[in-house]
């Protein structure tokens, strides 16, 4: 009887980068998340817990750079307009951990939220409730963005808009949606969002073993992200995903029905990327209306352009290294971070269009090694 690869090894299968980072990825979140728990905090080797939150607010990023690269790269689809499903499971996220504050908040309420009571609200709003179980918040986390990005994409994709004019309707998307999050009758906290959370699903927030869970969670999270995108991108759907980016119209002529394909993947990438706003939020503490705002879906563009579009593994490499330059110069030398940023979009798009990748794939690495060693 012949031997059946097991399935992991099967998606894996001719991916020697996306073993590689994922093994860097596990060992670094692995020594940081033991080191944070046993070593001792005057040790050389430990971890403190704000390297914690930030090794896990770069595996959601990287995982909400993922999501945009199975549409931009794989369908041509430049969505401007991410970082709304990003901030719809985040608010979800958000919703969840308010209701556990419980009457520990400033007013003492055990039924409304801070910011409800200061507005003189009488009752929960009918859309917060069931957001006190876990269960529930999962389902919506996944549900809210997926009838966003599948009512979207019907209209969008059935009226055959395409290129510069797609990517503009997305950005008015989220546009739309930060104008409607920043009122305070919306009853999400309006410009200050919600924030002040306490605790999930009963374990503190401020817990070293709670930041340590969800610093795993993130990179269980960022893995199988990659292995759906990379078993559908390698599959008879991605390839044809890849003719209808390059040749919509012959593959329209094939018989195929493009807007179904689109449809699908464009829904698949909403939930990936609403997960990563889910995992976002318990780490960092904080959702507001500016996730919304169309300059943060323009980053996750640029993460994905540097890294490499259209390789997977190379959105990961973007997310991680500009977001590693964005903690470091907004605070070594925040005037220059945003000028910074855009003339590395500028020179990846023009002179470097496959990124970082691009560029690692063209060293030899066998003539290099050759030459140190003489």
């Amino acid at each position: 009887m012949e031997k059946r690869t097991p399935l992991l090894l099967k998606i894996f299968e001719n991916d020697k980068a996306g073993k590689y980072i994922f093994s860097l990825l596990f060992v670094m979140t692995a020594y940081v998340a033991f080191s944070n728990l046993l070593l001792p905090a005057d040790s050389f080797f430990y971890m403190s817990t704000l390297t914690v939150t930030l090794l896990g607010k770069y595996l959601a990023f990287a995982l909400l750079a993922l999501a945009l690269d199975l549409v931009w790269g794989y369908l041509g689809i430049l969505s401007l307009g991410h970082g709304a499903f990003f901030s719809l499971g985040a608010y979800a996220m958000g919703m969840y951990l308010m209701r556990q504050i419980g009457d520990r908040g400033v007013y003492g309420n055990p039924d409304l939220p801070d910011f409800m009571v200061f507005m003189d609200l009488k009752e929960l709003p009918w859309f917060w409730h069931g957001f006190d179980n876990i269960f529930i918040t999962i389902f919506m986390i996944a549900l809210i963005p997926s009838i966003l990005a599948f009512v979207f994409g019907w209209l969008a994709f059935r009226s055959r808009v395409t290129g510069v004019y797609l990517s503009i309707i997305t950005q008015a998307m989220t546009y739309a949606l930060m104008l409607a999050f920043f009122r305070n009758d919306m009853g999400l906290g309006g410009n200050n969002g919600l924030t002040d959370f306490k605790d999930i699903i009963g374990f503190s927030l401020q817990a070293d073993g709670t930041r340590v869970s969800l610093l795993i969670l993130s990179f269980l999270a960022l893995l199988g992200g990659y292995l759906i995108s990379r078993f559908i991108v390698k599959s008879k759907l991605g390839r044809i995903c890849v003719a209808i980016r390059d040749t919509e119209l012959r593959t329209r002529f094939l018989g195929y029905k493009v807007e179904q394909y689109k449809l699908f993947i464009f829904v698949i990438s909403a939930v990936l990327a609403a997960i990563a706003g889910a995992l976002y939020v318990p780490q960092v503490g904080i959702i507001n209306p500016d996730r919304f705002s169309p300059l943060f879906s323009i980053e996750i563009v640029i993460w994905v352009a540097i890294g490499g579009r259209g390789t997977l593994y190379g959105a990961i490499i973007g997310a991680f290294v500009v977001n590693f330059a964005s903690t470091y110069f907004t605070s070594a030398l925040p005037e220059v971070w945003l000028y910074a940023l855009g003339a590395l979009f500028v020179v990846s798009t023009l002179y470097l269009p496959q990124g970082i990748v691009g560029i690692v794939e063209k060293i030899d690495f066998k003539k290099l090694s050759k030459g140190v060693l003489k």
